[in-house]
């Protein structure tokens, strides 16, 4: 059992998701990091959880890396099982795996929209359907769901996120509703380009310099997780919460390269 908050994270071996748990773990969070990619079984991107548990671990945090494949049912359901035998508590849910298969709807196998409405729609579902009752029986939780300007952007050309992800919105309006009072259910609808070692991986060569470096979106989830619990069902973008001072100014992630560079 921990004093301290308790976090998990889904799609934590690499881009928003290691960094929302490095952050988080600076914040004060002890973290669940969870993906499928582990060292003993990696994937064919760069990432495990097993590196991004390190690196909290580095920075003097409380890491716990738990491999998931969001689309199991019973393995969310073990997961749940094993934070609160572990830690006795979570407060904070941050539901981030998901994927954006590539091509024309129609030529694809239906295996590949099968997949995205289990990653991205079924996988939130169960996450929240295993811990949200345990958060609300404590008396106070919150949820964070990343979704995605594709959501409103029919001619985004991946037809299967836009609906899962739009899905995913009304997911949150509708437990928002369910849970008020006890959790709060909030989904960040990321508008901007923002790097990852997935995208640097499967782009090549393209110049990487002028996107959003991912430390925006912990600014965004830790902002939301700061908030009353009367503040829910809400669907943000970092627009909105630079207006309101509530995420830091554009930072580039070049800016972070270069920064780098110059301390070497």
């Amino acid at each position: 059992m921990v004093s301290q908050p308790v976090a998990v994270i889904t799609g934590a071996s690499r881009g928003i998701g290691k960094q929302l748990a490095i952050d988080l773990a600076k914040a004060g969070y002890a973290v669940v990091v969870t993906a499928r990619s582990t060292e003993a079984q990696p994937s064919k991107l760069p990432g495990t959880i097993d590196e991004t548990a390190a690196l909290v671990r580095a920075a003097g945090g409380t890491a716990l890396p738990v491999p998931l494949d969001v689309r199991d049912e019973e393995a969310v359901a073990q997961l749940a099982d094993r934070v609160y035998a572990e830690f006795g508590r979570c407060d904070l849910l941050v539901n981030n795996a998901a994927v954006a298969p590539p091509g024309p709807t129609l030529e694809q196998p239906t295996r590949r929209w099968r997949l995205a409405v289990d990653v991205n729609l079924n996988g939130p579902f169960y996450l929240m359907y295993y811990f949200c009752p345990r958060m609300r029986a404590a008396g106070e939780g919150r949820v964070v769901n990343i979704s995605s300007v594709a959501s409103v952007t029919p001619e985004f050309g991946r037809i299967s996120y836009t609906v899962t992800k739009r899905a995913l919105e009304a997911l949150t309006e509708g437990m928002a509703h369910e849970l008020r009072g006890s959790v709060a259910v909030n989904c960040i609808r990321l508008e901007l380009s923002v790097w990852s070692e997935g995208y640097a991986s499967t782009l090549g060569d393209q110049d990487f310099s002028d996107f959003e470096d991912p430390v925006v979106m912990s600014d965004a989830v830790l902002w939301l997780a700061r908030q009353p619990l009367d503040y829910t069902g809400r669907i943000v973008t970092i627009a909105d919460l630079r207006a309101i001072g509530a995420v830091r100014g554009p930072t580039r992630i070049g800016d972070r390269w270069r920064a780098q560079g110059s301390s070497a």
